[in-house]
């Protein structure tokens, strides 16, 4: 088996909503703001080489919204979704799954494109994997996430037929990691735990962000049920520092990986390092 990091550039985000009611004057030490308070995050994917599978771990924003939209984002960065695949050695129809921890649009916007005026899948030859109830909790969106959940993105998945669910009880279709799911930032995210040598590599999603979201009470005002975040968090990197679990970063803008150590004073960041002093 082989890892790739895929970045697919960076956008901006409000940094009090990113916190929830953490302080700014304590969390911009981890994550400096601009002069809109807003700041930087990476879209910061990975890609599973097995065999003859190539599986995606989620793709980015895309970049077939509007200017209008675009602008409260303030995308930037040179790397893009076709770039990192070209660097990895592939192109958009190699990969044979795409893997979605969720369908906020900054994690599936990447797999849909307009050609002319027609939607389709970016993966042509991929199926699209998400699970049930989290493909419900989309499509009939509550009006907290509603603005993240853009059917564009979303219903070409199945009408293309590409769309697959996933079992969460039962078997994974998935030899290269087994999922853990969590509900507290939307219904059902799916985090991989991949299996990787003699380690476990978990993609974080939206679990935790970035490093600067380790400590219990730095829970992002996103979160549909903020409290159920932090006791998911709290057992989540217990077992990751009891069994020395390599967190992979999705958003953090620095980072692409991290461990965790227990303290006296609860869970904290060990060290951080690219993916590719592990491979």
């Amino acid at each position: 088996m082989n890892l790739h990091v895929i970045d697919t550039g960076f956008f901006k985000l409000d940094g009090g909503a990113m916190f929830g009611v953490v302080p700014k004057t304590l969390w911009q030490k981890s994550n400096a703001p601009d002069d809109n308070n807003l700041c930087t995050w990476a879209m910061r994917c990975l890609l599973i080489e097995d065999g003859n599978r190539l599986i995606l771990i989620d793709n980015g924003i895309g970049n077939k919204q509007s200017e209008k939209f675009f602008s409260h984002y303030d995308l930037h960065g040179d790397a893009s979704l076709e770039k990192s695949l070209k660097a990895s050695g592939f192109n958009k129809d190699d990969i044979t799954d795409m893997f979605l921890t969720h369908l906020h649009f900054d994690h599936c916007g990447g797999g849909v494109v307009y050609k002319g005026d027609k939607l389709e899948l970016t993966f042509k030859n991929a199926k699209y994997w998400s699970n049930q109830d989290h493909w419900k909790w989309a499509t009939v969106p509550n009006p907290r996430e509603k603005a993240s959940f853009l059917s564009e993105n979303i219903l070409p998945m199945q009408e293309s037929g590409h769309l697959k669910f996933v079992p969460l009880d039962g078997v994974s279709p998935f030899s290269q990691f087994d999922i853990a799911t969590c509900d507290g930032h939307t219904d059902k995210q799916m985090l991989p735990k991949i299996k990787y040598k003699d380690q476990t590599i978990v993609f974080m999603a939206d679990l935790l962000p970035s490093i600067g979201h380790i400590p219990l009470p730095y829970v992002m005002a996103y979160d549909t049920r903020p409290l159920l975040t932090m006791s998911e968090k709290e057992q989540f990197l217990k077992e990751a520092a009891d069994n020395e679990y390599i967190l992979f970063l999705e958003h953090d803008p620095v980072n692409e990986c991290c461990t965790v150590k227990n303290t006296e004073k609860g869970v904290r960041l060990d060290r951080t390092f690219p993916l590719s002093e592990v491979l």
